[in-house]
Order: structure tokens, then sequence, then C-alpha cells
């Protein structure tokens, strides 16, 4: 460790604050990824062969802590429960992140194959690791764009009631306010605004994906915005809305379209 320069001993002091590792673990996954962060953290969290040993006994223990007592299922109470452990509000969106981590089927529930596979795959096995964690799952929403859109598309059949193809419109309206909180789509309000004004039905998956792109793709002044495009007729009549409410952004720079 002494041989190595003082930009490369950063960079592994960076890793273990945040996953937690040992400095070897460290080393392995910085020279795996040619000395860079980002990519170090996808090493440790995609092969499982470079992540510290979970204990399964541990893992165990901590589902039962947060189960049901009439369920096989971590609910809304053991849910709310670990977010006080983890000392993070039960809305903060991290726990979107983190069900995406589990692969978890419906919002507010986790089975005991998704709490303890999730943790697993995440190489944690006791609560002062997952709050370690919680900082680096932050940074797959803001500094990985692939990321942000797995996780926007994982959202819809998370967020969705079951049984149901489409989102109610109240809780999607919720969940693009957290999400574009995260990417700063400049438009996101007017959008709320305008399906509350003149949509006010569910929404499909096919408006939820493509208005990611929507949001990638076209800046806020429209100025790129082509009408006989393939867009949802939903994102072609709020393209109108905004022209015809002078709500088109001409002068607003740094587009998180721009940022990807």
């Amino acid at each position: 460790m002494h041989k190595l320069g003082r930009g490369h001993r950063d960079k592994i002091q960076q890793f273990v604050t945040i996953t937690g590792a040992s400095e070897k673990v460290a080393l392995q996954a910085l020279k795996a990824s040619d000395w860079n962060l980002e990519g170090a953290f996808d090493v440790f969290y995609s092969q499982p062969q470079i992540r510290t040993y979970t204990d399964t006994r541990h893992l165990e223990e901590l589902y039962k802590r947060y189960k049901d007592p009439y369920s096989d299922m971590i609910l809304a109470d053991g849910i709310t429960l670990l977010c006080n452990d983890l000392q993070v509000d039960p809305q903060d969106i991290v726990m979107l992140v983190v069900s995406w981590h589990m692969k978890a089927a419906t919002m507010c529930e986790f089975s005991k194959q998704e709490f303890i596979g999730g943790l697993q795959a995440l190489g944690i096995d006791s609560l002062e690791k997952f709050r370690e964690r919680i900082p680096f799952m932050r940074s797959e929403l803001k500094d990985e764009p692939e990321k942000f859109r797995e996780i926007y598309n994982f959202a819809f059949g998370w967020a969705k009631e079951k049984g149901q193809k489409s989102l109610a419109l109240d809780t999607a309206i919720g969940m693009w306010q957290l999400l574009f909180a995260e990417r700063q789509w400049l438009l996101v309000d007017h959008w709320c605004q305008f399906l509350q004004a003149r949509h006010n039905k569910a929404i499909s998956r096919d408006t939820w994906s493509q208005l990611l792109e929507f949001a990638r793709t076209v800046d806020s002044a429209l100025s790129n915005y082509d009408a006989e495009g393939a867009w949802p007729y939903l994102i072609d009549e709020f393209a109108e809305y905004l022209n015809e409410n002078s709500l088109v952004q001409k002068d607003q720079l740094g587009d998180w379209s721009l940022q990807r």
C-alpha cells in the first residue's frame, strides 16, 4: 500500500468508506477497473467473488427483525422499522434504489428471498454495512445515467397496484417528482400540472418509459422536438399545452436532456 501514489491511496480510502470493504478488496476492485472509482463500484457490487463474505445467520436475524408476525413477508411496519434503523425517511427515494437491488415486486413489501438475496448481492449482512451502502445507492441515481434508466423503468412495476396494468395518476406524479428531482428535468412541474388538468387518468407503461426519453432528448425550449415523431399522444398533447400556455422555457440553460 505504501508504494501507491497519493491519488490511488485516496481512491482506496473513498472506496472503503462507501462500501465498507477491506483495503485489499478495494485495491482488487480498483485495479480491475483501471482505477476508475465508479467502475470499481460496479465491479464490487456485480461480482460476488470480490465482495466480502456475508454471514447467512446474520441475514436470517435481520429478516426476522423486520418480518411481519403473521406472514412470511416484510410489510409496511417492518419497512418503517428498517428505515428507522437505517436513519432514512421511508419516503426517501433511496428506498426505491434499495427495492431495485432487492428486485422487489411490490412497493412496501419484501419477500424473504428478495430481502436476503438483495442483501447478499450487495455484500450486506449487518445494519452497519447497510448504512454504509446508502451513499453509494444514492450515487447510482445521481451519477450513473444508465442505472437511473433501469431504476426509473423498475419503478413503474414496483409502484403500481397488484393486478393493474397502469399506474395510478397520483402515484405516478409522486414518483416523477421524486425521480426527476434527482436529474433536474426542468419541465416536470408543468408535466404534472398538465396531467392533472387535461388527463386525470392512470398512466400506461409506454407513456412512463417514453417520458424518460423525452426528458433525456428534448430540451426545455422544445427546439429539437419533432411533432411527427413517434411520441405517445399524451406527450404530443403536452408539447401543445406548453406552447398554448407560453410555458416553453426559451431562456433556460442546463437542460437535464443535455446531461447524459
